[in-house]
């Protein structure tokens, strides 16, 4: 009963960020994908920076996972230095338009 509470007052919480957020375009992602392919695009690849770390495949995650995963990574609440170096760069459209991009199966 209280995961159904919090769960349904942080969907609240996120409606005003989702009716900011840029809508994605998965045509223009594929100028932007090149820094994600190399690791993500890879089955079973695993990096050893700064620790051996198994990487998600995010070919059909959804989008706003992908976009707050990325927000995390920019603002360092999620702590991956390769990650983080690459958000950084990302403009709140370039990660509406990987979000859209990679939550589409695609090959």
């Amino acid at each position: 009963m209280m995961k159904t509470i919090l769960g349904s007052m942080l969907f609240f919480l996120a409606l005003p960020a989702l009716a900011q957020a840029p809508a994605g375009n998965a045509e223009a992602a594929k100028s932007k994908i090149s820094m994600c392919i190399g690791c993500h695009g890879i089955p079973g690849y695993k990096t050893v920076y700064p620790h051996v770390y198994h990487v998600p495949m995010i070919t059909g995650q959804s989008p706003l996972y992908i976009v707050n995963a990325l927000q995390a990574y920019k603002s360092g609440a999620r702590n991956h230095p390769s990650m983080r170096g690459i958000a950084q760069g990302l403009s709140d459209q370039d990660m509406a338009d990987l979000a859209a991009y990679y939550s589409t199966e695609h090959k």
